[in-house]
């Protein structure tokens, strides 16, 4: 009796605890409402442990994690262009996310994970494409 109580609450806790993170997702898109080249949402405010989809809507598109651009201790990721990716984000801080062939145009997005998250220094420090820092800078203001 016993053992099959402690064994109910322990999965009813697994069960409780995966449900408690959420899956969001990214739209790559040649336009959105922001303009050309996006990715729709630009930016996103997640919990530890949640999970984004990205998704090329339009071809030619890709999201990957850009050095220097994600915390200390978090795994860089790469898609591959015009395939879908899902990322689950378990280190809180600040990403950026750019897609690859069109990161000059400005197509990048910002995560952050976790509450109270504020941009590190040097965050935006490096080189990132004129309009790809516009899109940060705006991006950074929902922080």
């Amino acid at each position: 009796m016993f053992r099959s109580l402690a064994t109910g609450t322990a999965l009813g806790i697994l069960v409780a605890s995966g449900a408690l993170a959420e899956t969001h997702t990214v739209q790559m898109l040649n336009r959105g409402t922001a303009g050309a080249m996006v990715f729709e949402p630009a930016f996103l405010q997640v919990a530890s442990g949640d999970t984004v989809t990205f998704i090329a809507t339009d071809r030619g598109h890709n999201a990957e994690s850009i050095d220097g651009m994600i915390p200390e201790g978090a795994a860089p990721f790469s898609g591959r262009i015009n395939e879908e990716i899902i990322v689950t984000f378990d280190t809180e801080g600040l990403y950026g996310i750019r897609c690859t062939p069109h990161f000059a145009m400005g197509m990048v997005m910002t995560v952050a994970v976790g509450d109270g998250v504020a941009p590190p220094e040097g965050f935006l420090e490096g080189r990132i494409p004129r309009s790809a820092m516009q899109r940060f800078e705006e991006q950074l203001n929902n922080l």
